[in-house]
């Protein structure tokens, strides 16, 4: 049934394209295993046929029982595992499953807390099975897909590593590897990484999927997209290929094949934030800043610690077609405490303030800003905008101690900054000598 579907599927539509065709046979299967089951003579692997038939005819509630029944009775088929954790959209879902104990239980609730961004529950569940599975390649791969999940970029290229020293030919998540080369831009490891899984297997998904990065990185974007559609054709269903195109098509300025590729990705797992932030990006690059919003918002659902997506809700706000400045506000609030590594809330915050004429918030982002700046070493435009501000709030508040701290750092700058400030302090000066006392006890000369 599921072989003549996908002969019907090829004809109709193509290989990457989507179709109606339904396998004929489910019917009659449901209704003999249905009868099975009645009669209790049923056993495990006819149980996870029979969840599976359920769950492609939509009847989702019954899958989920007759897939406990299944794992419960038979724990060592991860498949039915598989199934079941694609039933379990949320926590209480999850919760309500009437699950037998058993250590196969530890690999599935490890597996579901990833997949509903449960990050850290599911490290501490895969470090917890490492005690037992210590030489366990799958579950390193897990606990650096945890990792990646938190952006701990560092910890996962240190486990892949040892991955790929331990077992030389491992193509298996080697494209989150890649994906980790990609964003720390390191050409030589990833040139290297693309060389090895394309002699090992050129015709895996994840192969193609690393290549791309590999060209992606290297700015040839056409033939990126060559591999990512290759990658596809090997199954329709990898989500990083979508993801990964809509992002080349972005920086192709070819925002229609975006938005189609991230829809595409949404389709295959609408628990993608990454695909969501996307759709918001090209929505965005189209100047329509209401529907990126909407996907702005999808993505910070699925992924709310994540400060990117923050920042991005918070410049579309920023608009000029929507200026809803005290939304943005409290989306870069949200973004500078969610671990804003690019710096970028906290000036944004300090900008908006000052431009709304709230001059105490202003200084008080600024200085924060500052603050971060110097424990960081930054230095910079962002640097100077700060202390100037500083030096004059706290010159119109009548702060003047605090006024000249600003000032003198500003003097170590050369252009119009310093100019200012050597104003500032002249100003600040003759204000002082005219309320100063006639003892000569003043602001110094």
């Amino acid at each position: 049934g599921e072989k003549r579907k996908e002969e019907e599927m090829i004809e109709l539509d193509g290989p990457l394209g989507k179709s109606d065709a339904v396998n004929q046979e489910l019917v009659s299967l449901e209704r003999e295993l249905s009868t099975l089951r009645k009669n209790g003579t049923i056993d495990p692997f006819c149980l996870y046929l029979y969840g599976l038939i359920l769950k492609q005819k939509g009847n989702e509630a019954l899958a989920r029982m007759v897939l406990v029944e299944s794992v419960n009775s038979y724990p060592w088929n991860w498949n039915a595992w598989t199934e079941l954790q694609s039933l379990c959209t949320t926590v209480d879902i999850l919760n309500s499953l009437n699950l037998s104990s058993h250590w196969m239980k530890d690999f599935f609730l490890a597996s579901v807390y990833q997949e509903l961004r449960m990050h850290n529950e599911s490290l501490s569940k895969y470090e917890y099975l490492l005690g037992t599975f210590g030489f366990s390649n799958y579950i390193q791969a897990q606990i650096a897909k945890a990792q990646y999940s938190l952006r701990e970029f560092d910890q996962v290229e240190a486990i892949f590593e040892e991955l790929l020293r331990t077992d030389p030919y491992r193509v298996e998540d080697m494209d989150m590897y890649s994906n980790v080369l990609y964003a720390k831009e390191c050409f030589s490891a990833l040139s290297h990484l693309a060389h090895r899984v394309f002699m090992t297997d050129k015709y895996r998904p994840e192969s193609c999927c690393i290549i791309g990065n590999y060209y992606s990185l290297k700015g040839q974007h056409e033939k990126a997209v060559v591999y990512f559609r290759r990658a596809l054709k090997l199954n329709k269903n990898y989500l990083s290929a979508w993801t990964l195109m809509g992002h080349e098509f972005v920086e192709m300025k070819n925002t229609p094949a975006a938005v189609d590729a991230y829809r595409r990705a949404v389709d295959v797992d609408p628990r993608d934030y990454r695909a969501w932030y996307g759709l918001g990006q090209a929505y965005e690059m189209m100047g329509m800043p209401f529907y990126a919003l909407h996907y702005f918002k999808e993505a910070v659902f699925l992924q709310a610690k994540d400060s990117r997506l923050w920042i991005a809700m918070a410049q579309c706000y920023e608009t000029d077609q929507l200026r809803m400045l005290d939304e943005a506000i409290k989306c870069y609030r949200r973004a500078a405490n969610c671990n804003d590594n690019e710096a970028i809330a906290l000036h944004q915050l300090a900008k908006l303030y000052s431009e709304l004429g709230r001059p105490e918030e202003a200084a008080f982002y600024y200085k924060k800003d500052l603050e971060r700046m110097e424990s960081e070493e930054r230095d910079g435009p962002n640097m100077v905008e700060a202390l100037s501000y500083l030096a004059k709030y706290y010159k119109s508040t009548k702060r003047f101690e605090e006024a000249e701290v600003y000032c003198t750092r500003l003097l170590d700058y050369t252009g119009p900054e310093r100019e200012k400030a050597k104003s500032l302090l002249r100003g600040m000066r003759s204000t002082q000598s005219s309320f100063a006392p006639s003892d000569g006890d003043h602001f110094p000369p």
